[in-house]
């Protein structure tokens, strides 16, 4: 019988850090033929691994590293951010980014770090979430669909 190979999440620590960069760069490659303005308006900012060390020191980020085995396959970023002041202090849980390696997705490492990081982001006293889609990426739609989120913005780009 073949054994069970379970997924889970944990928190990042600075020694994933090239771990969390060779992840991003595969986020980066996937997302790069669904928007050519992802890497210069949704991605994060060059250089990658310091931009990863500063969401690990931010005490308004949340980074989740996803494995299978303890071995890492995916990763989650998620930041603590203010509505406008007429929502009189209230924060919502934003997921920016979610990624889980080709071979390793629909057996449970996205829905780890997902469920990781709403209950953290719970602990926190948030009970509001965001999730950051870009259009036609089905999967990661459908993804977030299954944990309950809905659309509730879509940005129109145009470029000439």
């Amino acid at each position: 019988m073949e054994e069970m190979r379970l997924a889970s999440a944990r928190w990042a620590q600075e020694a994933d850090l090239p771990v969390l960069t060779g992840l991003y760069r595969l986020l980066e490659a996937e997302m790069a033929p669904l928007s050519d303005m992802w890497s210069v308006a949704d991605g994060l900012e060059e250089p990658v691994d310091q931009a990863l060390a500063r969401e690990l020191e931010s005490p308004d980020s949340l980074v989740f590293v996803g494995q299978i085995d303890s071995v890492p396959l995916g990763f989650l970023i998620a930041r603590v951010e203010k509505l406008l002041p007429q929502a009189m202090g209230t924060e919502v849980g934003s997921i920016r980014f979610v990624f889980v390696d080709l071979p390793a997705r629909e057996v449970g490492v996205g829905e780890a770090m997902r469920d990781m990081a709403l209950a953290s982001l719970r602990e926190r006293g948030i009970s509001r979430f965001d999730a950051h889609v870009l259009p036609g990426h089905r999967l990661v739609k459908n993804f977030f669909e299954q944990g309950g989120f809905s659309a509730r913005s879509i940005i129109m780009h145009r470029s000439e």
